[in-house]
């Protein structure tokens, strides 16, 4: 008669627990890695269209600005101490960031402004420290809004004072963030905008209406680098079995410029 070797208590005990040290050990690299490389989010909206797309999900790269509590993976209330080994952002670059109105929520909008310039909007134009931001026309694009719609708009390249070049959209003529007073960048703040400048509520609405204000640094999580998906949600009003021509491939591991 065969027997069956039965292997120790202490022994399957000492197995458990080498799995659960290696189970630990991957949540806490990925809690790292999220923590301290880069986070994936979500483009709820339509306000950095053309260069974002609703259905979008960005990578945020977060050495590059240093590290607060704006950082890190998951929301929890600690006392503002500052930034850890920060740099400020660059001026064109796209950042996402806690919306100061409500910390759990995070925004993604291009940097305008750094601290000390002097920034404001002329008949649509922008102006950094009496430079203006030069535009060429670029043809008709087609902005989305939240349900799926789409309606025509004005494509220009904007090219800041410092040379950077992105796209941006304009709705309409004279609209209603086209004209604004020149406003000082304080220290350890920022002045952000969407690239679609007549649906974006930005450094040029005030916190108080929804809109961003001023942005302050520490609230910063990281830079826009790459998207690496892209659903258009537009077709969820389709059949399900069309769901997967959704998919925008072409804007797989893309770069945000």
């Amino acid at each position: 008669m065969s027997s069956i070797e039965k292997q120790p208590v202490a022994a399957k005990a000492s197995t458990w627990r080498g799995q659960l040290v290696q189970l630990c050990a991957i949540v806490l690299a990925v809690f790292v890695a999220k923590g301290a490389l880069a986070e994936p989010f979500y483009v709820p909206s339509g306000s950095m269209e053309p260069t974002l797309l609703i259905g979008d999900a960005l990578l945020a790269s977060k050495y590059p600005y240093g590290y607060g509590t704006a950082s890190l993976p998951i929301q929890i209330n600690l006392p503002e101490t500052g930034r850890v080994f920060g740099e400020p952002p660059k001026l064109g670059d796209v950042v996402v960031f806690r919306w100061p109105g409500d910390r759990s929520q995070a925004w993604v909008k291009r940097v305008v402004g750094l601290p000390g310039d002097r920034v404001q909007m002329r008949q649509g134009q922008l102006f950094i420290n009496d430079h203006a931001a030069s535009l060429k026309a670029d043809g008709i694009g087609e902005a989305e809004d939240d349900n799926g719609g789409v309606e025509p708009a004005y494509r220009y390249i904007e090219t800041l004072p410092n040379g950077v070049s992105h796209a941006i959209f304009k709705l309409r003529d004279n609209g209603r963030l086209d004209n604004t007073a020149e406003v000082t960048v304080p220290p350890d703040h920022l002045f952000v905008m969407g690239d679609n400048r007549d649906n974006s509520a930005d450094s040029r609405v005030p916190l108080r209406q929804g809109g961003v204000g001023l942005l302050p640094m520490d609230n910063l999580v990281g830079r826009a680098d790459a998207v690496v998906g892209s659903w258009d949600l537009g077709i969820r009003s389709q059949p399900v079995w069309t769901w997967l021509s959704g998919f925008r491939v072409a804007r797989f591991f893309t770069s945000v410029h």
